[in-house]
């Protein structure tokens, strides 16, 4: 069996902050740019609040079955959930997107790559 590599993206909006939730989001905003955005096993949170108020938390999970793609994404919301209940920062429409990266599309060096091998 091998293991499967999933990507998980969980994206809301914050909802009802108050002044010094926002201050505090603002003065931390560098170390969450979306420059600095990866996918990670913890969860990397990025946003930019002097646009929007909207977010996307990064998390990066495995699983030896197609089907632990759905236990991830699970995983993923409820650590983003935990993550803004924490600190207090309201949130609404969270809505999360997964991938399988076993089934993700090679791309163009990656099929160059194949082929060498494969003659």
């Amino acid at each position: 069996m091998s293991t499967r590599t999933f990507r998980i993206t969980v994206r809301g909006f914050f909802d009802g902050l108050s002044a010094e939730q926002r201050a505090e989001l603002l003065a931390r905003a560098a170390e969450h740019d979306v420059l600095r955005a990866a996918f990670t096993p913890e969860g990397h949170l990025s946003y930019d609040l002097a646009a929007r108020s909207a977010f996307t938390f990064r998390f990066l999970d495995s699983g030896e079955e197609e089907e632990d793609i759905l236990v991830a994404t699970e995983r993923a919301e409820e650590a983003a959930k935990a993550w803004l209940a924490e600190r207090g920062y309201g949130h609404k429409h969270l809505r999360s997107q997964a991938e399988d990266l076993s089934q993700a599309p090679l791309g163009k060096r990656q099929r160059l790559a194949a082929a060498r091998k494969n003659p």
